[in-house]
């Protein structure tokens, strides 16, 4: 008799998303990078490898850095673990506020 596919599990499908739209985000990363050392290879007729290696450091992974946050905000909302902080807790009106 076949079995049924097992329910995966909601940590296992967030990870799997962040680690795709990560792979993404990383090859962005890399593009700005390539792009913010040319940029600075542009302006200057002599430019010095210390220079492009750091301007391309710098960008790429202030790129990387910003994708990851903001990717695991996108995943924690779609997760459920956020709609504890949005409930409110009212309280029923008092006699004196009546």
């Amino acid at each position: 008799m076949p079995r049924s596919d097992p329910i995966p599990s909601p940590r296992g499908s967030a990870m799997r998303r962040f680690r795709r739209i990560m792979r993404w985000m990383a090859l962005a990363a890399i593009l700005s990078g390539a792009v913010a050392a040319w940029a600075a290879a542009r302006g200057d007729p002599n430019p010095k490898l210390h220079l492009l290696i750091a301007v391309s450091l710098g960008a790429g992974l202030s790129v990387l850095l910003a994708a990851a946050l903001m990717t695991l905000v996108f995943v924690s909302n779609s997760s459920g673990h956020d709609a504890i902080a949005h409930r409110r807790h009212e309280s029923p009106p008092e006699e004196d506020d009546l």
